[in-house]
């Protein structure tokens, strides 16, 4: 009999190292290279299975309507995909977000939502797919959404959907939300976006964490120029936390980030952040803590 219920399911951060925009293809998707970091903090999830079909997010999220969040329309095309394959509806589920993750931030918020959501109704209906197949479901549905069902930290190539394992260091970080939401698209449809960075191999980032132990020293976030720009407090967060070794936005942004050898530097830095800004400290993770929670069950090869 399988569990008609899972609780307290993370759906955490990430942190881009780097990002760069290499080109853009016809369909006007650009092309990036970045290297995908996981991190303890994020949102938690809670799941229950209904007999009726249905599909319910009972949390009320403000500026996010039930029917446009991301975990709502996963759910949806893992059912459909569940009723070709079994020959029979889904069954239908209840799901609770408890929100750490701000909108706009540049931490995946929304798609490791949605990445955890289709993980486990994958296990509670039994629908059978495994990672490989749940991460081509969710593509459709952003980019980012692979990469959290892949589960390790990786480099990404394409529009992000092409991911290879990659070894990062063991570290800690302190993540600033400047407190304003960036919209993805402002920044790509930007003029002065530079969209023709050379591109690296995974074995340059590798060679350069191994010779210099340094995450942030390696390459650049091309979004960021432009972000900072349209967006002051962006900038204005890069400049102070910049003054305690190398900051980076993440993503199209907002939070911005710096990397630090243990967990003591990363406390002492966190004190002195200036009480306008959220800020929060996260250790590195190398896998996605589901993984090790539903490997059993088929969900990862």
């Amino acid at each position: 009999m399988p569990p008609r219920s899972l609780h307290d399911c993370p759906a955490p951060a990430k942190l881009n190292l780097f990002l760069h925009v290499n080109g853009r293809r016809d369909d006007g998707y650009h092309l990036l290279q970045t290297v995908f970091q996981l991190v303890d903090h994020g949102d938690t999830l809670h799941f229950d299975v209904r007999d009726d079909g249905q599909v319910r997010r009972t949390t009320d999220l403000p500026g996010v309507p039930a029917e446009h969040d991301l975990v709502v329309r996963a759910l949806r095309l893992l059912q459909a995909e569940f009723a070709r394959r079994h020959g029979r509806p889904a069954p239908g589920l209840d799901v609770a977000i408890d929100k750490r993750l701000p909108m706009g931030g540049g931490l995946g918020g929304g798609s490791s939502d949605a990445a955890t959501a289709l993980m486990a109704a994958n296990h509670l209906w039994q629908a059978g797919l495994n990672r490989d197949e749940l991460m081509a479901l969710g593509l459709p549905l952003g980019a980012d959404i692979p990469f959290f069902i892949f589960g390790q930290n990786a480099f990404a190539e394409g529009v992000g959907e092409r991911l290879q394992p990659v070894d990062t260091a063991d570290c800690w970080y302190v993540v600033i939300e400047p407190g304003v939401a960036v919209p993805t698209a402002a920044i790509f449809c930007a003029r002065d976006l530079t969209r023709d960075t050379k591109p690296v191999r995974i074995a340059d980032f590798s060679r350069h964490l191994m010779s210099q132990q340094d995450q942030l020293g390696f390459g650049k976030n091309d979004l960021q120029a432009v972000a900072t720009q349209l967006f002051p407090p962006v900038a204005e967060a890069v400049e102070w936390l910049g003054s305690y070794g190398h900051a980076r936005m993440t993503g199209s942004g907002s939070c911005v980030f710096s990397a630090f050898a243990d967990e003591a530097g990363a406390t002492a830095v966190l004190a002195v952040v200036p009480g306008k800004w959220v800020a929060w400290k996260a250790k590195s993770l190398v896998r996605h803590p589901m993984h090790g929670r539903l490997q059993v069950d088929g969900v990862i090869e």
